[in-house]
């Protein structure tokens, strides 16, 4: 098939690179291709594209293609890998800027206690040749993409910080099946987001947590060890967590989206710059206001649902105030046995992960067109129910 100039290419374009980079053709269940077809034309048509960002769309597609073939592959060749007992203990899932990522990251360092890590989630099916326990080509790809993420947002680790060891989110894996909201904080396709919100999520799960088997089934010190799983983009589909992985508690990080949406907004323009020349402020705030106050909407109907069990609430003010404590309440009420081993792991890594060894990151809601009470009664529901006090 003929590509279209300056445009990212039709799908069967980007399965054919796929299938020549790998030497391989068996996807699998090739369900995740409809929401290609939905993809496309609107990174064609919405996003508005720069060069490099045709460039990098094309390439984030083939990567999650390319994934996709050695994963097949991988099952194949070692059937055992679906013999793999994953044991999800909590998933945390509040909103950006929450913090959700700190929570996420001392809970899974802990001992006894596993996420998936940053290089994995770029990578998570094993490099040609490469032997099982040893995956350090794939951290050194994680390592030089983070480097060019660094020098094209400079200010990302005030924003987010990062490091290829320490564990992400699964957001990044599902987004390579096309099947989550990294998507759309990569690239302003608002078309697309209305599509991941009105078809099913359940098959994007159920793959997910064969992912999460073979991840474990290569780094075999995981063996016994219980998951911490961690995105705002689980409430998308909450429903479909809920079903896939039953056993794991709903841990939902609350804070004023008075502060969080003007944070959220800048780092979703900072990432937008990387891909297209003309996503302005006003635009990105127009996007990701009601599709917060929606993630928020669909979280508190699932909850209302199942009248609230399994689902575990920490403010960001106790958070802040007393990490170990939190940790200690969230891994408790789900079954995990907290040992001083447990809370030491938790202190270590709150010790070496301080707030203030990283630069302020700056922002207001002025920046992005945008008024305390506009903010306070788009989420007014969710502030009176959960942020009464504040």
């Amino acid at each position: 098939m003929k590509e279209a100039i300056g445009q990212v290419p039709d799908r069967d374009v980007l399965v054919a690179r796929a299938c020549e980079q790998t030497g391989l053709s068996d996807f699998g269940n090739t369900w995740f291709f409809a929401n290609l077809d939905a993809l496309i034309p609107a990174l064609n048509t919405e996003a508005r594209l720069s060069e490099a960002g045709v460039a990098s769309a094309s390439a984030m597609i083939v990567n999650g293609l390319v994934n996709r073939l050695r994963h097949v592959d991988l099952v194949k060749r070692h059937p055992e890998i679906l013999d793999e007992q994953v044991e999800v203990a909590a998933v945390v899932v509040g909103l950006p800027r929450t913090g959700s990522t700190m929570l996420h990251r001392m809970l899974a360092s802990a001992p006894g206690m596993t996420g998936t890590r940053w290089f994995e989630t770029q990578n998570y099916a094993p490099f040609p040749e490469e032997e099982r326990g040893k995956p350090e080509a794939r951290r050194e790809a994680a390592r030089g993409f983070l480097d060019y993420m660094l020098r094209a947002i400079p200010d990302l680790m005030s924003i987010h910080p990062m490091s290829i060891d320490q564990p992400d989110e699964e957001l990044i894996i599902l987004g390579q099946l096309f099947s989550s909201t990294m998507i759309e904080g990569t690239y302003y396709v608002p078309s697309f987001a209305r599509w991941l919100t009105e078809h099913d999520r359940v098959q994007c799960y159920r793959d997910l947590k064969q992912i999460l088997q073979s991840l474990q089934w290569q780094d075999q010190s995981r063996k016994g060890a219980k998951w911490v799983l961690k995105t705002p983009g689980h409430l998308l589909a909450l429903d479909a967590v809920i079903a896939v992985f039953p056993e794991a508690k709903i841990v939902m990080t609350h804070r004023d989206p008075v502060a969080t949406v003007p944070s959220y907004s800048s780092m979703e323009h900072s990432l937008y710059r990387m891909v297209s020349d003309s996503v302005d402020p006003a635009s990105v705030a127009a996007f990701w206001v009601p599709r917060l106050a929606d993630l928020l909407d669909r979280f508190m109907a699932v909850r209302g649902q199942v009248a609230g069990q399994n689902f575990i609430d920490v403010r960001y003010a106790d958070l802040l105030g007393d990490p170990i404590g939190e940790g200690v309440r969230v891994l408790a009420a789900a079954g995990v046995d907290v040992t001083d081993a447990v809370r030491a792991g938790m202190a270590e890594w709150i010790e070496a992960n301080k707030r203030e060894d990283r630069a302020p990151h700056k922002y207001a809601l002025e920046d992005f067109g945008l008024d305390r009470s506009d903010v306070e009664q788009r989420f007014a529901a969710y502030r009176a129910a959960f942020l009464g006090g504040e």
